[in-house]
């Protein structure tokens, strides 16, 4: 275990209440804190580097960058606050300077800021004194410190003049106040009476102007310390006048109305621009403003707001969000905000300033994030899904290997607790009203079955996913995942149950509670297999090992305790810090516990009594859950900061852990079918209009190569004309060119000389270091082979004295062994001459009588029972010596175990001898170290002499673009003389091609021309019909209106005139001048006649209209029939012109073939022919109709002449044109 390590890997999150918690380091990369840690987030990319926070920290206050974006200065809360100054170039952001108040109390630093030249450091200090710093931080020195404000105005923020060191802007509730540094003491410039503004935020926008931001959405712009006018982020700006009869208003208003309006908009935060500045305009707005032409004014241009959330059940709730941090880009590409919900959004200017005439929106940097306490956190075995839920009623699904947001759904009650099913496809959420488990569809999470436990704080599915637990108070209620039947109802905890967990083989199931006892559950017969029960301690966290024998509690007591068999084995201290949660892997090698103050311990394994664990900086708020994934890669935790955060798993050399076995994740998901065949829908109607697209798309190619041919000729002489410009332009750029080298040169000469200087300094220190290594090695050496000699010296002695010891007691002993046996020998020797005389006296026993037989019986009977007592005698004299023998034997055994444990011993001397020589082998290693040292120092001066010649590149390129601009011009003429040549060959064999297919292509063109002359005839026709008709129509109404006034004479009179000045042209007009009486006697009764008979025309034009509405059906019919013929014979020239092309095709084949054999060549000629006549007789057809055509529109044009220009009816329609 103690060489397991967790690594921060990602995080996603926003610690809110950090002052400047957004801010950019680069174009790509922005800076943010999260949980107790600094992130830098790249948005291309997506990756993230980590800078932790200071141990046993409160808090961080504020961040703040410098302007040549290289340092980071984090305050952060404590004893004594302190500000931490990182540099940001180091690759891991290592810990320059921590400054502090010194002498003076402090305890938190609330605003910040860096010098334009990042050498001084401000920092506004809280309440009670509210005293500014500032530093020289390099040096760790204060320059000076002055009280900015009384107890009761607390400050908002500090800035430096962007182009002055030694001017300081103060702004706060009824301050706004300019410092200047001189002399040693830090002393206020202006002396602004403005109590009755909340200023939130300011901004520079010059060495000499500032504009501020009120709490009142007003815009306060000062010039030198004074207030020169006023403006509203919400009205266009105000005259200085207005402005002044509006601030003498404000105390009435304040006085009778007693505070300011709710929804005015808080300007909380500003940031400038070169265009001017954006600020935010209360609640989920944010506004640009850009300098006008008038001086000192600002014109609104465009208004950003945040989106409405599509996935929450109340969208608007996402647009009340109050911007705390503004940022733009060092290129002022992007703006981005961070929210006082934990969120980040960004916007790319050029598309907001691009559609002005839409709305514009903020979207998220990276992902939607938690804004509130996240209380639920679980993982599967399928895929590499983190379910999350909290206290702002969302649930979110994240995926560990991509690092993304895969889903995420708010609902209307607060969700306390959630388990993902092993399959990764279902989920269960503990609400407060109920316990709901949901199916994840691809972009949705749907409810399919509630289950009546209120307030559910745990739940957890078994890992084979047939069951899976909910605790309700002190009752732990399982359920199947099938049937959704309550199993089981495990009763015996009398306070809540905190945690609970499952076996491997899910035939246990282990719970702890606040009534301090841990329960070991059997989930098959509900009966309880152990417990611990220890009151004095209110468990808040649980987990078991691989093998279901140990179990590992944490609670209030800030005890580690390992439990088995209901007996606690060990307790583990933990330095007055209470563990909130505890997870092991699934290996059982690993021990990982969350704290209160948000800090992870990765604990050794197996306990100890001592203190043996390493300590993490993570969150700035409690530890809720933590999780290891199933295959001991990561290490997941979430926090009361609604942070999450994922921990790579490594050993201490960096590489990850081996897996067990390979797992590969699934890739199905849910869909319904509603939503499936909805999809498909939109994908045929996509489909289709895709074709239409297509083929809408090939007419406008048409229409765009014809426009394109026409363009190429107004280009050539657009070209003449760049042409003569660029010579202009060229004469400017050699001017320039000539003072850029002059200036290049002088530039040049400086570096070479300040980079000489510095590479012999560098040599010099380097050469000296070098020599003094060397000598350590030299030392080192000597040292190494002394030792070596010496150790061999003693080696052989030591061999040679055991050799001779050896020789020695084998010579002893073979001595003796040699005695032995020859005595053994002369013994066998006597037995054997007994023997032999025992035999001769036997021989005269059989000479002599039987008279002496009875005597000498007598005789031999008792020398043969000396015999047997010699002979025993011998016996036993051979077995001692056996025994001596077996004891000599033994002897050499001991000796030989001798020898072997001289042999170990000298086996062992031999390991010391190996472990010497690994000492040898690390000396040698450092040198190496410390050879590499050497050569990283020469890579370093290897990188000075490339930064050299990058300089020598650049000089390269700046002539070669020198060169470029001169060569410029030639390019140009020389495309535009291989255009006018490409255009000349592309003409020759265009002219080629239109030589083969001349006729054919003129007979077409001119049956084209004949088909539109007629479309157009005809459209002219209608649209004259129209015309008439509705002129017509115009004057029938006009006259009805007319004859109302039949009785009254003037009006009668003025509305003929009405119509006569309408209806008549003047070119209708005759002059009138001189006419007669009797003419306008003529005219005027022939008028009264006209108004008497208007009464009868309208009964004719009815009658009319009804015997005439026959003929214009008929006609209609007869116009649709001409049409669809129309279509038809459209049909058939396409069909005609495939079989032109085919023809085509066949007589390029034949004409190939022509030059191989005369007879190809016979049938070539007839095949042209035959295509020939073919033509002829398709052109006389074609012609033929045309004329057919041509009569019967001029039969119906007659016929229409006798009828009333009276349009169709609504209900008959033409047939549509098909081309």
């Amino acid at each position: 275990m103690a060489s397991i390590v967790a690594q921060c890997h990602y995080i996603f999150g926003l610690r809110t209440g950090v002052i400047n918690n957004l801010c950019y380091f680069d174009e790509q990369t922005v800076i943010f804190p999260c949980g107790n840690n600094c992130v830098r987030y790249n948005i291309d990319q997506r990756w993230q580097r980590f800078i932790p926070g200071t141990e046993k920290s409160q808090g961080m206050q504020a961040l703040a960058i410098s302007a040549n974006r290289r340092y980071l200065a984090v305050s952060e809360r404590g004893e004594k606050g302190t500000i931490t100054v990182y540099d940001l170039q180091h690759e891991q952001s290592r810990k320059r300077k921590v400054l502090s108040g010194g002498e003076v109390p402090v305890l938190e630093f609330v605003s910040m800021a860096f010098s334009p030249d990042s050498k001084y450091l401000i920092g506004q200090a809280g309440a009670p004194d509210w005293t500014l710093f500032y530093w020289m931080w390099e040096k760790q020195k204060v320059m000076a410190s002055v009280k900015t404000t009384g107890s009761t105005n607390p400050i908002n923020q500090v800035s430096f003049n962007p182009q002055d060191n030694t001017q300081i802007c103060v702004s706060g509730n009824g301050v706004f106040k300019l410092f200047r540094y001189a002399e040693g003491a830090l002393k206020q410039s202006n002396f602004l009476k403005l109590e009755s503004q909340n200023f939130l935020s300011h901004t520079w926008m010059s060495e000499e102007r500032v504009i501020a931001g009120t709490e009142t959405g007003r815009l306060l712009v000062f010039e030198s310390g004074d207030l020169r006018w006023e403006m509203s982020v919400t009205t266009k700006p105000a005259t200085q006048e207005a402005d002044r009869q509006l601030e003498r208003r404000k105390p009435e208003e304040a006085k009778s109305e007693g505070a300011a309006p709710a929804h005015l908009p808080r300007v909380t935060a500003i940031t400038s621009y070169s265009k001017g500045f954006a600020c935010s305009a209360g609640p989920g707005t944010v506004c640009l403003f850009e300098k006008t032409e008038e001086k000192d004014n600002y014109r609104k241009t465009r208004e950003i707001r945040i989106p409405a959330d599509l996935c929450s059940n109340e969208p608007s709730h996402a647009e009340q969000q109050e911007m705390v941090t503004l940022c733009i880009s060092p290129s002022e590409e992007t703006l981005v905000t961070s929210t006082d919900r934990g969120q980040l959004y960004s916007i790319t200017l050029s598309s907001a300033e691009m559609n002005k005439g839409e709305q514009a929106h903020f979207e998220f940097l990276s992902h939607s994030f938690h804004s509130n306490i996240i209380t639920g956190l679980s993982i599967c075995i399928r895929k590499p899904l983190i379910a999350t839920c909290s206290l702002d009623h969302s649930v979110r699904i994240w995926n560990f290997e991509t690092n993304v947001l895969e889903l995420h759904k708010e609902f209307q009650e607060e969700a306390f607790s959630v388990a993902l099913h092993p399959s990764g496809l279902f989920i269960l959420v503990g609400f407060s009203d109920k316990l709901r488990l949901m199916n994840l569809l691809i972009d949705d999470v749907r409810t399919f079955k509630e289950f009546t436990v209120r307030g559910c704080r745990e739940c957890a599915f078994s890992h084979g996913g047939h069951m899976f637990a909910a605790v309700n108070g002190n009752v732990i209620h399982i359920y199947s995942s099938t049937t959704f039947d309550n199993l089981l109802n495990l009763k015996g905890h009398n306070g809540k149950v905190r945690a609970i967990v499952w076996s491997t083989d899910d035939s246990r199931l282990v719970s702890c509670g606040m009534d301090g006892a841990v329960y070991e559950w059997n989930t098959l017969n509900s009966k309880r297999e152990s417990e611990s029960v220890l009151k004095s301690c209110s468990y808040t966290g649980v987990t078991i090992s691989p093998d279901a024998k140990t179990i590992f509690a944490v609670g209030t007591d800030c005890t580690l305790k390992e439990i088995q068999e209901c007996q606690i084995l060990r307790e583990v201290a933990a330095d007055d810090v209470a563990y909130t949660t505890i997870a092991m892997s699934r290996s059982g090698r690993m021990l990982f516990a969350g704290t209160s103050i948000g800090t992870v311990r990765a604990i050794k394994y197996p306990l100890s009594t001592q203190k043996d664990w390493i300590e993490y900086q993570a969150h700035s708020g409690a530890v809720t859950r933590m999780v290891i994934t199933f295959d001991d890669q990561y290490l997941l935790t979430v926090s009361e900061d609604g942070c999450l955060l994922i921990w790579k798993i490594i050993d201490k050399e960096g590489r990850s852990l081996k897996r067990d076995k390979e797992i590969t994740y699934a890739e199905e998901i849910l869909i319904t079918k509603s939503d499936l065949e909805e999809k498909n829908q939109i994908m045929m109607e996509l489909n289709t209009r895709v074709e239409e697209l297509k083929m809408e798309n090939e007419y406008q190619l048409r229409l765009k190569d014809m426009n394109y041919n026409e363009k190429i000729k107004d280009l050539s002489e657009k070209f003449v004309q760049e042409i003569e410009s660029l010579k202009t332009k060229n004469q400017v750029l050699k001017t320039e060119k000539e003072k850029l080298e002059l200036s290049h040169l002088e530039v040049m000469g400086e570096v070479v000389e300040k980079h000489s200087r510095e590479q012999q300094d560098f040599e010099s220190t380097s050469n000296q270091k070098l020599m003094l290594e060397y000598e350590k090695y030299q030392e080192l050496q000597l040292k190494s082979q002394r030792m070596q000699e010496g150790y061999e010296r003693q080696l052989q002695a030591m061999e040679d004295s055991k050799g001779r010891a050896l020789e020695e007691l084998t010579l002893f002993y073979e001595a003796k062994l040699q005695e032995k046996m020859l005595m053994l020998g002369q013994c066998q020797d006597e037995s054997r001459q007994q023997v032999r005389e025992f035999e001769e006296s036997k021989k005269q026993m059989e000479e002599d009588g039987d008279r002496e037989i009875q005597d000498i019986r007598i005789k031999y009977e008792r020398k043969l029972r000396e015999e047997k007592e010699i002979n025993l005698r011998l016996k036993g004299e051979t077995g001692v010596m056996r025994k001596k023998f077996s004891s000599l034997q033994k002897d050499i055994d001991e000796r030989n175990v001798e020898i072997e444990k001289l042999r170990v011993e000298q086996q062992k001397l031999r390991g010391v001898i190996k472990s010497l020589e690994k000492d040898i082998l690390g000396l040698k290693k450092e040198i190496q170290e410390r050879d590499e040292t050497i050569q990283d120092k020469e890579k370093r001066i290897y990188d000075l002499k490339k930064k050299n010649q990058e300089l020598e590149k650049f000089k390269f390129v700046l002539d070669y673009k020198i060169k470029e601009l001169k060569k410029q011009i030639e390019p140009r003429e020389n495309d535009i003389k291989e255009m006018k040549e490409q255009i000349q060959e592309m003409e020759g064999e265009l002219d080629q091609v239109h030589k083969k297919n001349t006729q054919l292509e003129l007979n077409i063109t001119e049956l084209r021309l004949k088909l539109k002359a007629t479309d157009k005839e005809m459209h002219k026709d209608m649209q004259r019909v129209r015309d008439v008709e509705a002129l017509v129509r115009r004057f029938k109404t006009d006259l009805h209106n007319c004859v109302g006034f039949i009785q009254e004479p003037k009006k009668l009179k003025d509305s003929i005139r009405e119509l006569y000045d309408r209806y008549v042209q003047q070119s209708d007009v005759v002059d009138i001048v001189g006419v007669d009486a009797d003419i306008q006697r003529e005219y005027s009764r022939q008028r009264e006649h006209l108004e008497r008979n208007v009464a009868s025309l309208k009964r004719k034009l009815a009658k009319d209209t009804e015997v005439h509405r026959t003929d214009n059906v008929k006609i209609m019919k007869e116009n649709v029939s001409l049409i669809k013929e129309i279509n038809d014979l459209r049909r058939d020239l396409r069909l005609v012109r495939t079989q032109v092309h085919d023809y085509k095709s066949q007589m390029g084949i034949n004409k190939k073939k022509l030059s191989s054999s005369d007879l190809t060549a016979l049938t070539s000629v007839e095949l042209k022919g035959g295509s020939l006549v073919a033509r002829l007789n398709f052109e006389e057809e074609a012609e033929r109709i045309i004329q057919l055509q041509r009569v019967e529109i001029q039969r119906l044009k007659m016929q229409g002449q006798g009828h009333s220009l009276r349009p169709p009816s609504s209900s008959t329609k033409l047939p549509v044109l098909t081309t």
